[in-house]
């Protein structure tokens, strides 16, 4: 279980540690990001996840949180401090391994990224076909993650006929067909309703279970969240179960810190989320 790691007021926050004695699939040390111009988009970030662990990073808009997941997938390099991915440090690798890196993260974007001109199976099977999967493969595995992600009657339909919902549904499907070890979601409901939004958090639970074979440490597991606030970590903390939890019970409770009524109405709060 990831422990909540306590800032002293005033202080810095202490190094990341990992509870299991492996390397985390993300650590950051002592990051910061500035861009050109002088802002200041990380300020010294440190912090460790484990595989496995379903994390929420939260923050105001412009805290950090895009910047973050950018630096994670080489779009961005930090200024200062080392950001490693399963103990390797991405920003001493060579430019052209970079590619490979990105093939081994899933990323789902907020605004989709879907290949206008090609159909749901073809967009899922590009993500496929760049990393050289045979045809029978392809064919396996593509309506398979459709089925996961309640796609199946939708193989041959085109982005611009989904509702937003279904759009990051195959966003999802292509960022995991391929079975990454780490997958990424820069702020996945930020474009949906409240009641869309927590359709796509339930289906995020749902993959993170299924795909998560350790019981000892899905037992163990807690829902952690950091929050960024002007570019620092704020807050690191565990809070609630996970396992004791079903996908409607986790979208229930979704509903009710997200002050979603039952027919859909919201009560007026904002979620900014993303996810590891």
């Amino acid at each position: 279980m990831a422990r909540a790691r306590k800032h002293k007021k005033g202080g810095e926050p202490s190094a990341p540690r990992n509870r299991k004695g492996g390397a985390p699939i993300i650590e950051m040390r002592d990051v910061t990001k500035v861009y050109p111009g002088g802002h200041m988009a990380l300020d010294r970030v440190s912090l460790a996840i484990d595989r496995g662990e379903f994390v929420f990073l939260v923050g105001p808009t412009g805290c950090g949180k895009s910047t973050l997941i950018k630096m994670l997938i080489r779009e961005l390099e930090a200024t200062e401090g080392s950001v490693r991915i399963a103990g390797r440090d991405i920003g001493a690798m060579s430019e052209k391994k970079t590619p490979n890196l990105r093939r081994n993260i899933g990323t789902v974007f907020q605004d989709f990224k879907l290949l206008p001109d090609r159909t749901v199976y073809d967009n899922v099977a590009y993500a496929l076909q760049v990393i050289g999967a045979h045809r029978g493969e392809i064919r396996r595995q593509v309506p398979e993650i459709l089925r996961l992600v309640g796609l199946s009657t939708k193989l041959h339909s085109y982005p611009d006929e989904l509702s937003g919902g279904e759009q990051q549904r195959v966003s999802i499907a292509r960022a995991f067909v391929n079975h990454p070890p780490l997958l990424l979601a820069d702020e996945p409901s930020g474009n949906l309703d409240p009641v869309t939004s927590i359709g796509v958090m339930q289906l995020l639970y749902r993959i993170n279970k299924t795909v998560t074979h350790d019981r000892e440490m899905v037992d163990n597991m807690r829902r952690r969240v950091i929050e960024l606030y002007e570019g620092r970590v704020v807050r690191d903390e565990v809070s609630g179960g996970y396992t004791e939890e079903s996908t409607s019970e986790c979208g229930l409770r979704m509903r009710a810190e997200m002050g979603v009524a039952p027919e859909g109405q919201t009560n007026g709060h904002d979620s900014h989320d993303s996810l590891f």
